[in-house]
């Protein structure tokens, strides 16, 4: 009896491991840590913000709508909850990633905007700030592809058969994946006009 029992215990972890079990627990825990380090540095680069607002206000003159924007944005974007079931809702993992773009593009706007102030273009403490916030943005991109590629690892073993009846069973749906904010816009080609300007 307890010989058939072990038999059928050793019949099932081989069955499992066949049916790529062991594989969704590695790859949905290498997906996870690679969110992790998104999170990360996205944390890194809403702490950088309240310096560099903090920085630009020291110029008087600069434009006020631009950095009331920064300051909403980051708002917006810290105030997501971010939780472990975030990866597995498209809808919430859409709305985190708006959030983050928005962010993305106040910041880019008010860096251009500062190369209109020279005072602001010459402070030291701006200059560093500038240099620390282009390495975050770098780290954040890395950080995007090293998830995006292990959640298309774990994606397609989750669709493939057979360890999409393994996905099926243990509930290891596909994960939503980072895309382009504005797919319809960059897939549209610029107009090009080299006519000479009209007098």
């Amino acid at each position: 009896m307890m010989m058939k029992r072990w038999l059928l215990i050793l019949v099932a972890v081989v069955s499992l491991s066949g049916c790529g079990y062991n594989q969704f627990q590695a790859l949905d825990e290498a997906s996870k840590s690679a969110w992790s380090e998104v999170l990360n540095q996205y944390q890194r680069r809403a702490d950088l913000v309240p310096n560099i607002v903090a920085t630009v206000k020291g110029e008087a003159s600069f434009e006020q709508d631009t950095l009331t924007k920064v300051i909403e944005a980051r708002a917006k974007a810290t105030s997501i909850q971010v939780t472990p079931e975030t990866l597995n809702n498209p809808e919430a993992f859409q709305k985190f990633q708006q959030a983050q773009g928005e962010l993305s593009s106040a910041l880019s706007r008010l860096m251009a905007v500062s190369e209109r102030y020279p005072d602001l273009k010459a402070n030291q403490a701006f200059r560093d700030l500038r240099v620390t916030l282009e390495g975050t943005e770098n780290r954040i991109t890395v950080a995007r592809n090293r998830y995006i590629e292990s959640v298309q690892e774990y994606n397609v073993l989750a669709r493939s058969f057979p360890t999409n009846i393994t996905a099926k069973i243990f509930s290891y749906a596909p994960k939503p994946n980072f895309s382009v904010q504005n797919e319809a816009q960059i897939s549209t080609p610029p107009t090009v006009d080299f006519s000479a300007p009209k007098k």
